[in-house]
C-alpha cells in the first residue's frame, strides 16, 4: 500500500539515433550489394529480437541468396542473361526487397517498446508511489434525501455540463488525502 511502486522498464544502452544508423546502414548494405548482403540485416534482426522466427527467416533468405548466385553462376549466356540467369536475378531481387522490408517492420516494431511513453504535465515525472497510473473518473455525486423524499420515485438527475477535467496529479493526490484523512480517523477511534 504505501510502497515506491513498479521499477520502470529500463531501456536499451544505445540511444534512438544509434538504431536508425544501423537500420540504414544495414539496408543500404543490401541494397548497394543488389541483394547478396541481403542475409546480414536479417543477422542482426535475429540476434537483436533472440526469436527462432527470426533465426528460420534469416537461415530463408541466406539460402534463397545463395540459390540465386547457384542459378547466375550456372548461366550460360556471353552476354545477357538466359534462363537460370534471369531466374537467379528474380529470386535477389525479391529476397531483397522482402528482407529489407520485413527487418524495417520488425526492427522499428522491436525498439518501439523500449521508447519511453510522452505524457505531459507533473504526474509523468514523479513516481505515483505505488498507485497506478490511470486517470480518476469523477465520482457521482452523493444524493441526499429529505425524510418526506423517502417514499417518492427518484427525480432524474440531469448530469452537470461538462467541465474541463483536472490534471491527473490533482487526483492522484486527492486520493492520497483521502486514504489518509481514513487512516487518521480510524486511529483516531482506535486510541
Amino acid at each position: 500500500m504505501h510502497g515506491h511502486g513498479y521499477a520502470p522498464q529500463q531501456p536499451p544502452p544505445t540511444s534512438g539515433g544509434t538504431h536508425v544508423t544501423l537500420r540504414v546502414l544495414f539496408v543500404v548494405l543490401a541494397v548497394v550489394t543488389c541483394g547478396l548482403l541481403a542475409w546480414a540485416p536479417m543477422l542482426r534482426l535475429a540476434i537483436v529480437t533472440r526469436r527462432s522466427y527470426d533465426w528460420v527467416l534469416f537461415g530463408l533468405v541466406t539460402a534463397l541468396d545463395v540459390t540465386a548466385l547457384v542459378l547466375v553462376g550456372i548461366d550460360p549466356g556471353d552476354d545477357e542473361f538466359q534462363g537460370p540467369g534471369n531466374a537467379g536475378m528474380v529470386v535477389l531481387l525479391t529476397t531483397l526487397l522482402a528482407a529489407v522490408a520485413y527487418y524495417l517492420f520488425a526492427d522499428i516494431r522491436h525498439f518501439s517498446r523500449y521508447r519511453p511513453q510522452q505524457y505531459g504535465g507533473y504526474a509523468a515525472t514523479q513516481p505515483a508511489y505505488g498507485y497506478p497510473q490511470q486517470p480518476a473518473a469523477p465520482a457521482p455525486a452523493p444524493v441526499h434525501l429529505q425524510p418526506t423524499q423517502l417514499h417518492q420515485p427518484p427525480v432524474q438527475q440531469t448530469p452537470p455540463p461538462p467541465t474541463r477535467p483536472a490534471p491527473a496529479r490533482i487526483h492522484q493526490v486527492q486520493a492520497e488525502l483521502d486514504e489518509l484523512s481514513d487512516y487518521l480517523r480510524k486511529q483516531e477511534g482506535g486510541s
